[in-house]
């Protein structure tokens, strides 16, 4: 592979189901060695394109290049791609052993490889001594670790998971979260996770692309499609917003002031610069809101009642109706005027213009 391909590329993808475009003229590139998320909700085609890398499914479209070459006609088999299922669909009957040698087997390769690949696989996944119990004797992560294992011992090129974590639960999903992201790095395999959470997402992937309706809305590291989002889309899909919907009034440096239909004057940074009159959509995470306790006031917010409040993992959480009729979240360590505010308590919210985005769809 050139230095400066891609592992994989997809140009200008499209896939129809009778009068349903599953997929809209798509492109991407994946290099070798990335942990890479495909995220978005039910029916935005993720689904639908993770079965055409594949080869589950043929394009109507466009070319899927793996390291150079063309797949897009090429059967599932032959592709250097793997894919690890959400069922995981293990062999009931098989040991663990039997469960990851299976794809060596049917491969014809020598006992003594396939043994030792497997020794490794177990290793890999923290499974040594557990090589002859069968799948009903593993707890829910370990089968999810003998799934992977057995999708990676083939060395494939492209690493498929498809919601690889929604069957554990919470905590073993964090813990796995990490184990995937120690498998990827020890393999070197690009992984290609589909899901519609967005933690998880955000807590493996190098990079990540938000989808809707066929097509990619925004690319880019999970930092910056969180701080900086494209649009509104993304800005309510990842992550938690507060929206203000504005007209555009005035511009500043880096951004632009706009007034909402109640009267709030507020500031925000934006990627463009539409007209003056523009309608647009205030964005504002939550933990880069201010509550303060009333007589400490604030340019860019305005004053109104807590509707509730909660505390959960070291951080409180509020609702505030606005004396503006907007409900706002704010999500904080503490208060400023170190007060306790509680349902019905009266406070000022704000932000820093820096730390909201205008976004125009």
């Amino acid at each position: 592979m050139n230095a400066q391909s891609p592992l994989l590329r997809i140009e200008r993808l499209s896939k129809s189901y009778g009068d349903v475009e599953a997929l809209r003229d798509l492109s991407l590139d994946i290099p070798d060695n990335e942990f890479f998320a495909l995220l978005g909700p039910s029916g935005c085609g993720k689904t639908t394109l993770m079965r055409l890398i594949a080869g589950f499914e043929m394009p109507d479209r466009g070319r899927i290049l793996i390291d150079g070459e063309d797949v897009s006609d090429m059967p599932a088999h032959q592709r250097p791609v793997n894919m690890m299922f959400q069922s995981y669909a293990l062999f009931p009957h098989m040991s663990v052993e039997k469960n990851i040698a299976f794809g060596l087997v049917q491969e014809g390769r020598p006992r003594k490889e396939i043994a030792a690949r497997v020794e490794d696989m177990l290793r890999l996944v923290q499974m040594q001594g557990l090589g002859k119990r069968r799948p009903d004797q593993l707890s829910g992560g370990q089968r999810q670790r003998v799934a992977l294992a057995r999708a990676l011992i083939k060395r494939p090129k492209l690493l498929l998971l498809d919601e690889p974590l929604a069957a554990l639960d919470r905590k073993l999903r964090h813990d796995t979260q990490f184990e995937l992201m120690q498998a990827q790095r020890e393999t070197g395999t690009s992984f290609i996770v589909v899901t519609h959470d967005q933690d998880e997402a955000m807590v493996m992937a190098h990079r990540m692309a938000v989808m809707r309706a066929g097509e990619i809305d925004q690319i880019g590291c999970p930092r910056d499609v969180y701080e900086n989002p494209a649009n509104r889309h993304v800005a309510a899909f990842v992550g938690e917003s507060n929206f203000f919907e504005a007209h555009v009034t005035q511009y500043r440096p880096g951004g632009l002031v706009a007034r909402t239909q109640s009267g709030l004057e507020l500031e925000a940074a934006c990627r463009e610069h539409p007209a003056l009159g523009t309608r647009v959509s205030i964005s504002v995470r939550p933990e880069n809101m201010r509550l303060s306790v009333p007589g400490i006031f604030h340019d860019n917010g305005g004053a109104g009642e807590i509707v509730d409040h909660v505390f959960r993992e070291g951080l409180s959480s509020w609702r505030v109706r606005l004396e503006s009729g907007d409900v706002v979240h704010v999500r904080q360590a503490s208060v400023e005027g170190d007060q306790s505010f509680e349902r019905g308590a009266r406070v000022f919210v704000s932000f820093a213009p820096e730390r909201a985005r205008a976004l125009l769809r």
